[in-house]
């Protein structure tokens, strides 16, 4: 399993149309947690492995989380989009973060790039925040198969 960190710009980027808010992705964690995200390369991502996502603004820090649900894919009906990816929002995990961001100085984060992989060092604090420790979902929360 492989972390990664996923870039977002409230003032640039949408989620199902809205601004990529924090308070956005929460709602929708709940709501209508199956996202499909655009990438501007073919990540090594596969089924399982988890994405951060970092707001860029207006405070830098993670403070949502999901599952990725398959590899990334072309879509020749999307010529503008290099790849996608499906995930879907952990609910629970995203509240926690919500409530208590991980920020960019926590992360060790250099130069932030649309996606790139979760620094070693980051991981436990991000999986405590997410209430996630060792990488295990919270009880009473099912992960998709």
């Amino acid at each position: 399993m492989e972390d990664w960190i996923y870039i977002l710009n409230p003032n640039r980027d949408t989620l199902d149309g809205e601004p990529s808010t924090k308070e956005t992705i929460r709602r929708l964690a709940h709501d209508d947690p199956e996202l499909d995200l655009w990438l501007s390369r073919r990540n090594r991502m596969a089924r399982g492995d988890r994405l951060w996502f970092f707001f860029s603004q207006p405070e830098s820090a993670v403070a949502a989380v999901a599952e990725v649900d398959g590899e990334p894919y072309e879509d020749p009906d999307e010529p503008d989009f290099s790849y996608w990816v499906d995930a879907t929002l952990l609910p629970e995990a995203t509240d926690a973060l919500c409530r208590n961001p991980v920020g960019r100085d926590e992360l060790g984060l250099g130069q932030v790039r649309s996606v790139q992989k979760v620094k070693p060092q980051a991981l436990p604090v991000l999986l405590a925040r997410a209430g996630l420790q060792g990488g295990t979902a919270p009880s009473g929360f099912a992960r998709p198969s």
